[in-house]
């Protein structure tokens, strides 16, 4: 049967992600010509931002190379804009002349720039930033000259500004609107991220009017661009000038041949124009209900449906799309979704930290979250999302949901990976549509076990990236052992190329001794970092060099720096430690009086078989700890947190080992231990295993002729059972071979990875390597880790020698 012939207009990712759906369903059906008026084949738009920061190049951010259009039997036009189209003839026609009829015509002409009618707009120096050519404008640019503006402070105009910045330009945006961003972001977010970016070098004028741009010819009027003028009279030197301020669908052909048109190329639920039937359209040209989408999740949503239809399969409509929000704008973390503006007949749930840069706002209406805004901690915004879009109600998680999906399935007081505890069933990358258990599946199936084959393969990942974290952690969990990460593993922060490994290298390799040696070692680019950064490299310091490298109180989080947990009113949680549990009349009556004595509100027996007091204010710490007189549970660090056992051989009939003891043995010998996450322990008597030690970082069961023990098991909504280490005898090798596993966890594990993804990472083999099958090391190991625990103070009771700011504690007085 003769194939009919499918023309389309436009060759970026929307209609060549149309293309793709269609060859999967009917590949036999047309001949495809593609014209396109770049000279480039399909690339990913949204990482020309790399590629002008220097982080990647255009061959990498190619989606489909030209042999791929050769192999599906396509016939490309690069760099031909298509002019016309006969629709009585079926005819499209290029601007150098070349001709194609079609049976079926695409057009997925995409969206312009929109360029401010302002004097001197015509003047060299004067782009977009919309392609690769205007790209490599600005990367031409910024090795010749000095000064650049970008107007327009969205998410394109700042990552333009970024790049510039890191060329080596000094660079200002100029906002007309009140705060950046103010379509992704509301006030609060939007100023916080002005300040994060000037912190990094970027100058603002925010709600500042373009007047005109001033050229250097005699006239005022031609030659290069050198300066722009406001309304106000003020003028910045400017010789590049980068227009960020919008986008307006790409409607000039549509227009041409009589295509109705509102707000883009109006099409049906078929992707349909309304004016023609044999005439598809996608993309941000086109306007469904009256929409015309930006983003690429919901232009991958209309290509999905257009192929259904172009396919002859005559299903699937495309309803219009709820759209959610996910950047990294110059490594600072974004989301929102849904109405988080507010208003009448709302309530706004609100957590600011400042020191840490992280803000969250949601937004309930009767009992439905209709939206959220996230700034620095991002990591439940598909969650939040996901009931936004499904209008859940949230009154029984009412209390809880301000604190993220994790901590809903954790007895403890912080949340476990993100991707360990989504269910298959969850989306993790928007833009394409991909859920956790199609990427599990694939690794599984197809042999995955590099980040780049499971974006060939899926498609996870290879758009926007801003999934690719819960991509790495899907594929470190499912391909253990086999696991490869990228060829550049992911940077610490927005404030360095240098990745947790590297870091740890340079400090180790150097004796770097601070925070600023380290800056200063690796080019930091931001002189005093970040909240992601310097948590991270202030653990690095002390762990890698005790005693020497001092510890920096400003340098770790909230919880940390006041020695309790931070609760969602302001109070505190404090946990007093119980060795193993266990605990006596006396400690129970101090209890007990310190709760009468401070009136604090609930008492509360956790998981980890300790007492918490919720509901402590701030002021009253030092003096329920010293009423107390119980050394800190440290169950507010990342820190060994609790041994939990069970009564053992000492009491239970069943028990073949005595697990209290060994658990008391056990946390007296680990209780000061900071760690790259938080540490659980446990030891059960018998096999029964009533302490639950399969799932804990270090889990010791006793059987008759010692004690078997695992490693990197983790609770929580998704459980991760521990893997089998090995048996020992006595005592005393249980506190060596933990003590040596830990060590090797603190030294060669990343900054907020739990014990479970580092041994993935890593390898059991690897692990029993270094410590059991070389007993010469485990020795070493062990003995680094009691050293560097070895006078440590007990931050609760010796706040000078643990340098505690008691100042935090005292009540502020007007």
């Amino acid at each position: 049967m003769k194939k009919m012939k499918l023309v389309m207009v436009g060759n970026g990712m929307a209609g060549v992600r149309t293309l793709e759906e269609l060859l999967k369903i009917a590949p036999d059906l047309y001949d495809i010509t593609v014209f396109g008026a770049e000279p480039h084949p399909n690339y990913n738009r949204i990482l020309l931002s790399p590629v002008l920061a220097g982080e990647q190049t255009l061959d990498e951010i190619v989606l489909n190379p030209l042999s791929w259009y050769a192999d599906n039997g396509i016939t490309l036009h690069l760099g031909k804009k298509v002019v016309s189209v006969n629709r009585r003839q079926r005819v499209v026609t290029a601007e150098d002349g070349t001709t194609e009829s079609y049976d079926r015509l695409l057009i997925a002409t995409g969206s312009n720039p929109f360029i401010l009618p302002v004097p001197g707009k015509d003047l060299e120096g004067v782009i977009a930033y919309r392609d690769i050519a205007d790209t490599n404008t600005m990367i031409e640019t910024a090795r010749t000259h000095q000064h650049a503006v970008v107007i327009g402070g969205g998410l394109l105009g700042l990552e333009a500004a970024n790049g510039l910045m890191l060329r080596g330009m000094q660079v200002t945006v100029v906002h007309i609107m009140p705060w950046l961003m103010e379509r992704q972001l509301d006030d609060v977010a939007g100023k916080m991220l002005q300040k994060s970016l000037e912190d990094r070098g970027l100058k603002f004028m925010i709600g500042a009017q373009t007047d005109a741009l001033i050229g250097d010819a005699d006239d005022g009027r031609g030659g290069r661009v050198k300066a722009v003028r406001f309304k106000d009279g003020t003028e910045v030197p400017a010789d590049l000038v980068v227009m960020a301020a919008g986008i307006r669908p790409n409607v000039e052909l549509a227009e041409k041949i009589g295509l109705h048109c509102n707000r883009g190329i109006v099409v049906t639920d078929t992707m349909q124009t309304t004016t023609d039937a044999r005439i598809y359209s996608v993309g941000e040209c086109a306007a469904h209900r009256g929409t015309a989408y930006g983003l690429v999740a919901p232009l991958f949503e209309q290509a999905k449906v257009c192929a259904t239809h172009l396919g002859e399969f005559g299903i699937g409509r495309y309803l219009g799309s709820q759209t959610s929000t996910k950047l990294k704008v110059t490594g600072i973390d974004l989301f929102s979704a849904g109405d988080f503006t507010g208003g009448e007949g709302t309530e706004e749930i609100v957590l600011r930290d400042p020191y840490s840069s992280v803000y969250k706002k949601l937004v309930v209406r009767d009992d439905i979250l209709i939206g959220a805004c996230l700034y620095g901690d991002t990591a439940d915004g598909s969650w939040y999302f996901d009931m936004v879009r499904e209008k859940k109600n949230v009154s029984a998680i009412r209390e809880s949901l301000m604190f993220g999906e994790a901590h809903l399935g954790d007895t403890g007081h912080a949340g476990n990976s993100k991707a360990s505890s989504m269910p298959d069933s969850a989306e993790v990358c928007g833009c394409n549509g991909v859920k956790k258990g199609t990427i599990i599946k694939a690794i599984r199936e197809q042999g995955l076990f590099t980040l780049d084959e499971v974006k060939k393969c899926t498609k996870a990942s290879a758009s926007c990236g801003s999934c690719t974290g819960l991509v790495e952690q899907i594929l470190m969990a499912t391909a253990g052992a086999g696991y490869s990460a990228a060829p550049k593993l992911k940077a610490v922060c927005g404030c360095t190329d240098a990745n947790h490994q590297q870091v740890r290298d340079a400090i180790r390799d150097n004796h770097l001794l601070t925070i600023p040696a380290v800056y200063e070692q690796l080019g930091w680019r931001t002189p005093n970092g970040c909240a992601s950064c310097r948590p991270a490299i202030n653990y690095y310091l002390i762990s890698t060099w005790p005693h020497e490298a001092l510890d920096d109180p400003q340098s770790r989080f909230i919880n940390e720096r006041s020695h309790a947990n931070i609760q969602k009113n302001g109070t505190y949680s404090v946990v007093p430690r119980m060795w193993a549990g266990e605990t006596n009349a006396s400690e129970l009556r101090r209890i007990a009086d310190v709760v009468d004595k401070y009136q604090i509100p609930t008492v509360k027996v956790t998981g980890g078989q300790r007492i918490d007091l919720l509901g402590v204010r701030k002021e009253d710490l030092p003096a329920v700890w010293k009423d107390l007189g119980m050394p800190s549970g440290h169950a507010y660090g990342k820190t060994l947190r609790t041994v939990k056992t069970c009564v053992g051989s000492e009491w239970c009939r069943f028990g073949t080992q005595d697990s209290t003891r060994m658990g008391k043995e056990l946390e007296r010998d680990l209780w000061r231990m900071y760690a790259p996450h938080k540490v659980k322990l446990a030891v059960s008597g018998c096999p029964r295993n009533c302490a639950e030690s399969g799932i804990k970082d270090v889990g010791i069961i006793g059987v008759d002729s010692g004690w078997e023990m695992y490693i990197a098991g983790n609770g929580g909504i998704k459980t991760d059972v521990a893997q089998f280490f090995c048996k020992v005898q006595t005592h005393q090798q249980v506190l060596d071979v933990s003590a040596a596993f830990l060590q090797l966890y603190r030294e060669e594990g990343w900054y907020l990875e739990r014990t479970v993804h580092y041994v993935a990472r890593v390898g059991i083999d690897h692990v029993k390597a270094k410590v059991l099958d070389d007993a010469a090391n485990q020795a070493a190991l062990a003995a680094r880790l009691r050293f560097s625990l070895d006078g440590l103070p007990d931050p609760w009771f010796e706040f000078d020698k643990a340098s505690v700011d008691v100042r935090q504690f005292e009540a502020l007085t007007v």
